[in-house]
């Protein structure tokens, strides 16, 4: 895996009623922040926690996605779920510019063998302008693993969206204002 020129600048968000009110503490959001740092060596600048409300949620996901900002990738926790408060999904799907459905089935995907309550985890993946926000369970287990299983994979994502890559590495292509990513597979 290879890590961007320049440092991924993240930030991550925590989605629950309870670690918002002070009732339970957070496990996730820094478990995150710390895969974030250590595996992909990015720059975590930001880190909040919310209650389970679709308005709250989303002015945090179109506040960190402003071009101002300089983020690149928003990593939230918590919210995906089947209960009747899980709205993390929702709020991110109402101001994402671009869905990426892949992303989190690939997650899916590759933390089925592990445990097949994967599947339960309605977490979705898209762009606003060039940040690109993915939505994982609220477990320590289930957010750490999904966010595991695309580490390989993001590094590249975020150079695409920032508008490095021109070329993917085709023998053909030369070339004109970004760079060329060569890939072994």
């Amino acid at each position: 895996m290879s890590t961007p020129a320049i440092p991924i600048r993240a930030a991550v968000l925590t989605v629950s009623d309870r670690c918002s009110r002070g009732e339970a503490v957070d496990t996730s959001g820094p478990a995150l922040a710390s895969l974030l740092r250590e595996r992909l060596g990015a720059d975590v600048v930001l880190s909040r926690c919310l209650p389970d409300e679709i308005p709250q949620v989303a002015a945090c996901f179109r506040e960190w996605s402003r071009p101002e900002a300089r983020i690149d990738l928003v990593v939230s926790t918590g919210g995906t779920g089947l209960a009747p408060r899980d709205v993390t999904p929702e709020a991110a799907r109402s101001v994402f510019d671009r869905e990426h459905n892949g992303l989190m089935e690939l997650a899916r995907m590759r933390c089925y063998a592990s445990t097949p309550r994967t599947y339960l985890s309605r977490g979705v993946a898209g762009t606003v302008a060039r940040t690109l926000i993915l939505t994982l369970p609220g477990s320590l287990r289930g957010s750490t693993e999904m966010l595991e299983a695309l580490l390989d994979i993001l590094p590249h994502a975020i150079e695409t969206l920032r508008g490095e890559v021109q070329d993917d590495g085709r023998a053909e292509a030369t070339p004109a204002t970004g760079r060329v990513i060569s890939h072994r597979d």
